[in-house]
């Protein structure tokens, strides 16, 4: 059975926040009243292991509904007033790593044609959710999805079977793409925006996944020598799987983790996709953490001194908001910044990968159990 982190927290001031009196938090205040609708129809996040619940944060998205925010300096006075900033301490003792996602924009068809030959599949009525009250003997407690069969549960089929086309003849096709490259880093994205050769635009988001571990291709390109550790990123992947068309099929495989989509339009072309806290991502203020250690909605504040492409050669120092998650995000000092949208989106996301000070902002009357 897998085990789950448990964190040391540490209370600091906000001077302490190196980048903190320059940051304009005033984008989390929208996603932040997008949390508060959803609560307030929908059932409440997830407590992670972490021990902050929705009840926890239901104030301070309150609070920021009422408030009045004329400019940067007001923004970051309403959660000095209602938080407590904590430095994260891994309980392995390593440094925080952050690495950022987008939504990339694909071509498609919507029918198997001339050049389109790669699907994109909604869930499966097959594949089931899986927790401890029907999770079969010897099936890892990382797998959230399982297989459904007349014989009971088992693990789904992988990135392979599929691809083999074990779900071929059931309608679950979205969409068709040109690359299997392209429907690849989709799935390791989670979201996609699709274009049609018609001009029309889709938009597909994470529906279900088909349960096995994610395992990064980079790290198998990584071992084998065929790409520098030092170099590595989403483009020299791309340009590696480019230039050996032979060993597309083998080195995506390693990777058995399968994503499952769901369609949605796109209302608001400015914003990301609805991702697993069920609002919409904000570019460069949404982060995708561990959700078996922290709960969707929570502001944290990231630090990184060699992180400075994203904010003009400056060290990256924002406030965020705990959005989304992913196979990859493990570790309470992890997390996944979200770029945007489209291939500018794609190049700002692809290089990083940065140690970072992590800290989250709890607010006060929960702050008092952690010490704040």
């Amino acid at each position: 059975m897998t085990a789950i982190e448990t964190p040391g927290l540490r209370a600091v001031d906000y001077a302490d926040l190196r980048g903190w009196e320059i940051d304009d938090p005033r984008p989390l205040f929208s996603a932040m009243a997008a949390c508060l609708a959803h609560l307030e129809r929908s059932k409440p996040y997830r407590t992670g292991a972490l021990g902050l619940s929705a009840d926890d944060l239901r104030p301070l998205l309150a609070a920021a509904s009422l408030a009045e925010i004329a400019d940067a300096a007001a923004a970051r006075r309403f959660f000095e007033t209602h938080c407590i900033p904590f430095r994260i301490l891994p309980a392995d003792g390593r440094a925080g790593l952050v690495t950022a996602f987008y939504e990339p924009e694909v071509a498609v068809s919507d029918r198997p044609e001339s050049g389109y030959h790669h699907p994109f599949y909604r869930r499966p009525a097959d594949l089931v959710d899986l927790d401890e009250t029907n999770r079969p003997p010897g099936l890892d407690a990382s797998y959230a999805f399982g297989r459904q069969t007349a014989g009971g549960i088992e693990a789904y089929p992988d990135r392979r079977a599929i691809d083999q086309g074990c779900l071929a003849g059931q309608g679950l096709e979205i969409a068709w793409a040109k690359s299997k490259v392209d429907v690849f880093f989709a799935h390791v994205q989670g979201a996609a925006r699709l274009r049609y050769p018609d001009g029309r635009m889709r938009r597909i988001t994470y529906a279900a996944k088909a349960g096995h571990p994610f395992s990064a291709i980079g790290r198998l390109l990584i071992e084998r020598g065929a790409i520098d550790a030092a170099t590595v990123s989403m483009q020299s992947i791309r340009r590696w799987l480019a230039e050996n068309p032979a060993k597309v099929n083998e080195v995506l495989w390693h990777n058995r983790s399968y994503i499952f989509f769901r369609e949605a339009e796109v209302a608001d072309a400015d914003l990301g996709p609805i991702a697993a806290a069920k609002v919409p991502l904000v570019a460069g203020r949404a982060l995708a953490v561990d959700r078996l250690i922290h709960t969707f909605g929570f502001p944290f504040f990231i630090r990184s001194d060699s992180l400075t492409h994203l904010d003009g050669g400056r060290p990256f120092a924002r406030l965020m908001l705990a959005l989304d998650t992913g196979s990859a995000i493990v570790g309470a000092a992890r997390g996944d910044i979200f770029t945007g949208s489209g291939d500018a989106a794609g190049e700002l996301a692809g290089t990083v990968r940065n140690e970072a000070e992590f800290y989250i902002l709890i607010p006060t009357a929960a702050a008092v159990r952690f010490g704040g």
